[in-house]
């Protein structure tokens, strides 16, 4: 499927993700075997058993999602573009690779994203203090 963008981008993943898609693909093979002839090839990592999208109804699960992870925030999906956008600063990751992570043209729309933390307020200031008493 193509980006929201003007087409198709490479990404960097972290690489215990790239580990982990590795596992999915193979436990996967076994549905494509199955469905045989009538698999779709949709070249999706997550899909019905026959390569088909799998309905976008996912509310109930993502509910679930955040349930289990013991999150009480009423997050939606979106959200979590927002928090990576988040946590990529708070890892010292300049906004500009945040920036091209998020997929972003304009470095307007990802300042957007982005949030300032407690986190990352404390940080600023420990600089500050640093650069200001310390040598």
């Amino acid at each position: 499927m193509k980006p929201k963008g003007k087409g198709k981008r490479t990404i960097a993943l972290p690489p215990p993700l790239i580990a982990l898609l590795r596992l999915h693909r193979e436990a996967q093979q076994a549905e494509r075997e199955a469905a045989g002839e009538t698999r779709q090839d949709w070249d999706l990592v997550w899909c019905m058993p026959d390569g088909s999208p799998i309905d976008t109804g996912d509310w109930d699960e993502w509910k679930e999602i955040l349930k289990e992870a013991d999150i009480d925030k009423d997050a939606r999906v979106h959200d979590a573009r927002h928090t990576a956008a988040t946590l990529l600063l708070e890892q010292g990751v300049d906004i500009r690779v945040v920036q091209a992570v998020l997929g972003h043209s304009q470095l307007s729309t990802t300042k957007r994203y982005t949030h300032i933390t407690e986190t990352l307020a404390t940080e600023a200031a420990a600089r500050l203090g640093h650069a200001l008493w310390e040598t």
